[in-house]
């Protein structure tokens, strides 16, 4: 991490890339339709599957238990340290590396993990 000269040297964006979206030939479109009708029904009336309550947030509890990606966008995180960087080195404009930015994302997260176990068991104490 070190001072900048300037705001101004920082690199000029570039406008952003026009990406057409994705076009659906109608023969696909007719197939579902019509694999649609074969059932029976139209596809607006065929109900979607239903949970009961409690059970989606246990399997997003799994599937987040399983891996290991940061849970934290990586570019509002860094936009936030430097954010904070400014407020309290009053105005000074520091580069910051992306392994520490990294690191910094990976203690924070832990940390905020860490409370939400403690404040969820917390909620449980009187009955343990």
């Amino acid at each position: 991490m070190r001072p900048t000269g300037s705001a101004s040297s920082r690199r000029k964006s570039r406008p952003p890339r026009r990406v057409s979206p994705p076009v659906q030939s109608e023969t696909s479109t007719r197939r579902r339709d019509r694999s649609a009708q074969e059932a029976g029904e139209p596809r607006w009336l065929s109900p979607r599957r239903r949970f009961r309550p409690g059970t989606r947030a246990l399997m997003e509890i799994r599937k987040y238990q399983k891996s290991t990606e940061l849970l934290i966008r990586k570019a509002p995180f860094s936009r936030l340290v430097r954010e904070v960087c400014m407020i309290y080195t009053r105005g000074l404009n520091y580069c910051w590396q992306s392994m520490a930015l990294m690191a910094l994302q990976e203690a924070a997260e832990a940390f905020l993990v860490r409370l939400f176990e403690d404040s969820y068991s917390a909620v449980y104490m009187p009955n343990v």
